[in-house]
């Protein structure tokens, strides 16, 4: 008799979370260099991004990847911030979000969002997201006059 065993990959993200990060496909991620005592305090650095979204990580690729400042931040600081929002409406007014706090790696691989570009890139920056706040995806945003936001982490 063959048994099989699935890893069950628990995540932060609720379902109506999961379907929203992969409904989207720009983001802002901020990255920052490790200091040090010589250079002083490390600049933040955010950018626009596109991405896509697997169930468990965020990949991040982009034309130049190699060459770009959150790669090299990446190398020297794996702690990165990443915002995926958009607005479900205008009016009323309808923000809605998601801010992820997480580690980042660099990895190769295949079937990524860059492939449907001009210029395919297998390298990407893979984020394990560890907490994350949203806010309009699984209520409205405005509850009674209130901002609610939902917070999680992994762990």
């Amino acid at each position: 008799m063959l048994t099989l065993h699935y890893q069950m990959v628990k995540s932060i993200f609720t379902q109506k979370e999961n379907e929203y990060l992969k409904s989207q496909r720009l983001a802002r991620i901020a990255t920052a260099a490790a200091s040090t005592e010589q250079e002083g305090s490390a600049q933040p650095d955010v950018v626009p991004v596109g991405f896509d979204f697997d169930g468990e990580y965020l990949y991040v690729g982009g034309m130049n990847l190699l060459k770009s400042t959150k790669f090299r931040n990446v190398l020297k600081n794996n702690k990165v911030a990443i915002v995926v929002d958009d607005l479900k409406s205008i009016d009323p007014w309808d923000p809605r979000g998601i801010r992820i706090y997480g580690t980042a790696d660099i990895v190769t691989r295949q079937g990524g969002y860059m492939e449907n570009t001009n210029h395919p890139n297998p390298q990407y920056i893979r984020v394990n997201p560890k907490k994350k706040w949203s806010w309009g995806v699984e209520q409205p945003v405005f509850v009674q006059g209130k901002f609610k936001v939902k917070k999680a982490k992994s762990g």
